[in-house]
């Protein structure tokens, strides 16, 4: 127990994102709402008109020694096959759960551009889809799926300089 007698609670998921943009002064727009699972779902009960809507998916190659965020406009379906010819990753899968968190820190439903901050030993390539690149704001949860905040591009561009990852962009193919 800290010598004041008080516990500290550490920061949860959403805190931890906050705090990332306020302390390394990342401008955005923040919005709460009822937990959402899916695209559907987010166009039903988020109602946010700015900024490039999105999808990530977190995939595993075929042996799961290297993991990849892929993000693509919400709308996008995604060929894995021809994803992983083009980046050269080979056949990859949806990574489970468990590899959701030990790599991104996020569940099933939170998955985000913004788990590459809890990626601290850069494990996890990142795949970004022209679009959404190009966008001038880009939406995004902070690591939960309660909330969505809008970032804008300047934005996105710190925070992958200041986690250390560089992005692959390119357009990611369609079914």
């Amino acid at each position: 127990m800290p010598e004041d007698g008080h516990l500290t609670m550490s920061a949860g998921p959403l805190e931890k994102a906050i705090d990332f943009l306020d302390s390394n002064s990342i401008e955005y727009e923040r919005f709460d709402h009822p937990a959402v699972f899916t695209v559907d779902q987010v166009t039903e009960l988020v109602q946010i008109h700015k900024g490039h809507r999105t999808k990530n998916l977190f995939v595993r190659d075929k042996k799961g020694r290297r993991h990849v965020l892929i993000v693509v406009p919400h709308d996008k379906r995604v060929d894995l096959m021809a994803l992983g010819e083009v980046t050269g990753h080979g056949r990859v899968s949806f990574a489970s759960p468990e590899r959701l968190m030990t790599h991104l820190g996020v569940e099933p439903g939170s998955v985000t551009i913004m788990g590459i901050i809890n990626d601290t030993g850069n494990n996890v390539e990142l795949v970004i889809d022209t679009s959404v690149w190009n966008a001038d704001f880009v939406r995004c949860h902070p690591l939960v799926n309660t909330s969505t905040v809008i970032l804008p591009a300047e934005g996105i561009r710190t925070m992958l300089r200041l986690t250390g990852h560089e992005p692959t962009i390119l357009d990611v193919p369609a079914r």
